[in-house]
Order: structure tokens, then sequence, then C-alpha cells
């Protein structure tokens, strides 16, 4: 959907749009999406060198994510050059570069200053970054809940750390499922644990089971151990397993469960 975004964008010779939706096809994983924001970058650099801010914050982006150590020092001149001029994807991007110390020195104060900006002109990110540099305990739990619910998924797993290290299991849990359900895999792994220990809930080894089959779903094998295990043990039986299976959207993996864990399954 993206990529196909993309294209009729650049058959329209909007290739700011177009930059945009390759990079987020690349976001969402697609390989193609990357080489064609790297490509898209040749249409793009006469439009920054122009005077296109956006283009310039744009660049900086696919340069820092997607080309080697060579390219920064023309990624921090296209994200200073955005950030100057107030577009928040740039004040974010030159907001990292100076965290992290990318072609610049290291300089977290200003970063924040750029961050919150960022985050004050509508930029999701911005505010998840914002969040993790504040002092104020109880700010950056706003910020963090704030990004989440601008889509940041990221945002939500940190929350659920957070709120964890403050005892508020159950707030934690809903995060953690929360984040989970949108496809972090470490969020995953701990509405697992959390369901399978009775962290912030009762132990409800149906809800573990089903988020060790997502884990696996989604490429990570470590929990599908634990489900062994469990079924092994004779901690649930089969029309649990198949309840998990279910509520993962992944029947099958259940039916391979029984198999290997309890011998049994459908013939």
């Amino acid at each position: 959907m993206q990529l196909d975004e993309g294209r009729r964008a650049a058959e329209a010779g909007d290739w700011i749009a177009a930059g945009h939706a390759f990079v987020r096809a690349a976001m969402e994983g697609s390989t193609e999406g990357a080489e064609l924001a790297v490509q898209v970058t040749v249409e793009l650099v006469p439009l920054a060198d122009g005077g296109s801010a956006e283009a310039a914050a744009l660049l900086a982006g696919i340069y820092l994510e997607y080309f080697d150590e060579s390219a920064l020092p023309t990624a921090v001149r296209y994200a200073r050059a955005a950030a100057e001029v107030g577009i928040p994807a740039g004040q974010r991007t030159y907001g990292h570069m100076l965290v992290m110390g990318l072609g610049v020195a290291e300089d977290r104060e200003r970063a924040a200053e750029l961050f919150r900006a960022a985050a004050e002109g509508g930029d999701a990110y911005g505010v998840f970054n914002l969040a993790q540099l504040v002092d104020d305990p109880d700010e950056s739990l706003r910020l963090l809940e704030a990004a989440a619910r601008e889509g940041i998924v990221a945002a939500g797993a940190v929350l659920a750390d957070r709120l964890s290290a403050l005892d508020r299991d159950e707030e934690a849990l809903g995060w953690y499922v929360w984040a989970a359900g949108r496809g972090h895999t470490g969020a995953m792994n701990a509405a697992a644990c959390w369901y399978r220990d009775g962290f912030g809930t009762t132990p409800d080894l149906v809800q573990a089971v089903r988020w060790f089959f997502v884990m696996l779903a989604h490429g990570d094998g470590d929990g599908i151990h634990e489900a062994i295990q469990l079924a092994k043990a004779g901690a649930l039986d089969e029309e649990q397993i198949r309840d998990a299976g279910r509520l993962a959207g992944d029947p099958g993996a259940a039916e391979a469960l029984i198999g290997t864990a309890l011998g049994g399954g459908r013939t």
C-alpha cells in the first residue's frame, strides 16, 4: 500500500510525498521501500538545495537511516537546515544526532530543546524522544503515553517498562498488551511472561501461550520453548492450547504444539 502510494506520487512528480511513502514502507519492514527511499534522494537533493526545508528534513532522515557513515556530514547539514527553519522532522532528526553524537558534538540539552519544539509542532517521534530526556518522571510518563496514543508503538513498550519499575503492574500489563498487539515482540514476550506468572493479573496460561504463539509468527522463536514446557508439564490441556492458537490467529501453531508436547492433535 505504501509502495503503491509512493509510486503514484513519483509518477506525478511529487518526490517529497514519494519519499515519505517509501520511508513508511521501509519502517514497516519493506526492503524495497528502503531501496526506493535511497533512489529518491536523487530527486530530493535539487529540491533541498533549492530551498525546500521539507525536502531537507526528509533527506536527512534517509541519509541517516539508509546510507553508510560517509553520508553523515550531508545528513547533518540537511537536518540542521531544516531544524533552523522550524521543520519538526528536521528538529527531531537533528536532535537525535545531538543526543547520539552522530556527526556533531553531543549536546543533550540542545537536543531536548529541539525535541520539545518538534513535539509542539506535532511530531509524535519528537514527543517520544523528549520523554526519554526529561528529568521529571511524571512528565516523562505523560509524554510516553501521548506518543503511544499517536501510534508510536515503542513508546507504549517503554511506558510499560517505566510503570513496571513503579510497581504499577496492572497498568504496565495493559501497555505491554497494547504494544504486543501492534507488533512489538519485546512487549509480546513481557505480556506472555506476565500472564504466565500472574504479574498485574491472575495467572492466565491461555493468554501466555497466545502471546508466545504471536512472537513465533513475528519471527521470534524464544517464547515457543516456554510454551512447550508449559504443555509438557500439563499446565494446559489440548482445548486450552487451541484457545490460545485461536486468540493468536494461528490455529496451526496450536496443533503443532499439541503434536510436539502432548503427542496428540487432529488426524
